[in-house]
């Protein structure tokens, strides 16, 4: 049984990303083991404060932000971080080779009804010379990628990670706190007859993911062919897993309501880790019209929209968007 460490010396990953990695895991972790203290920690609730996507912060998205970048900026191979709760990137060590992006805990508004949650983060080379809290030095786009990966607190602990290498899964052995390599070279189906979407706004997407769904739903008699399931967890760690374990697509797509937003999801610390992955276990993913990973980004909190999972079914729903 192998160890995390272990694992990437034998991908050759170098010896300073090797520590940042680290420190990410030591901060999911403590993460891990305060979520399953649930209220006998003081984790549960929300707080009075809004972050900068205009959401009411949980209790635990401040903490989890916390620690990791507490952890990240103190590690001396750490340019800077940018993070979904930190209305600017944060300046880390000067002499620094890497940036590190994440979202704390996604899908926090599941923690209250205990239901998994995540964190997702991903790992670029900073390529100038500039300050970690000049966000223009994050201004990548997602093929630059070094690392990428998530943990997602369910009945056990997973790591899921790619350093360009194909994808691996770790658990988290609680009896010495390490993760263990237990699945090595995920693979996701190229087919699939399941989708992950939040139909409660259909009202609001663009005609093209609007017939996309509607042909799904007429199942065997439809122009697709065959018939769907559908699934919603309300956590794109938990919906990303499924989909690597099974097969699937999720999508949270481009919708009118707020017309200055190109999408929910973020492109930097959600949209482009979870590519990265799908696409190293033999998904897809697009925004519809063009891969999520040739975005250029304009800023840290950009948003983009989403369609990623199993490869065949991503290329009919940009089938339907070139129509």
């Amino acid at each position: 049984m192998k160890r995390l460490d272990q694992v990437l010396a034998a991908e050759g990953v170098p010896a300073e990303l090797e520590l940042v990695i680290n420190d990410v895991i030591v901060a999911c972790k403590d993460i891990a083991f305060k979520l399953r203290q649930g209220e006998l920690a003081g984790i549960l609730g929300a707080t009075e404060d809004e972050n900068v996507q205009g959401e009411t912060q949980k209790k635990l998205d401040v903490i989890s932000n916390d620690l990791l970048k507490d952890i990240l900026v103190a590690n001396p191979y750490v340019r800077g971080i940018g993070s979904e709760e930190e209305d600017y990137t944060v300046a880390g060590s000067a002499a620094g080779k890497y940036l590190v992006t994440f979202d704390p805990l996604d899908g926090s508004s599941n923690i209250d009804v205990n239901l998994s949650v995540g964190t997702i983060f991903s790992v670029l080379e900073a390529q100038d010379d500039q300050s970690g809290d000049n966000q223009e030095v994050f201004l990548q786009n997602g093929r630059k990628q070094v690392a990428a990966g998530y943990v997602l607190y369910g009945p056990s602990a997973l790591l899921v990670m790619t350093t360009g290498n194909g994808v691996n899964i770790f658990t988290l052995d609680t009896t010495v706190g390490e993760f263990i390599l237990t699945k090595s070279g995920i693979q996701i189906p190229a087919d699939t007859a399941e989708f992950a979407i939040n139909m409660s706004n259909q009202r609001f997407w663009e005609p093209e993911m609007k017939q996309y769904i509607d042909d799904c739903l007429l199942g065997e008699e439809g122009p697709l062919g065959k018939r769907y399931n559908m699934r919603w967890v309300a956590s794109m760690v938990a919906e990303v897993h499924r989909i690597l374990m099974r097969g699937g697509i999720f999508m949270y797509p481009y919708d009118k309501r707020d017309p200055s937003k190109a999408g929910k999801l973020r492109l930097m610390y959600e949209g482009n880790p979870m590519s990265m992955i799908v696409e190293q276990a033999g998904g897809a993913s697009s925004t519809g019209r063009m891969d999520i990973m040739d975005v250029a980004p304009k800023g840290i909190h950009d948003r983009v929209p989403v369609v990623l999972g199993s490869k065949n079914e991503v290329a009919k729903v940009v089938a339907y968007h070139s129509k």
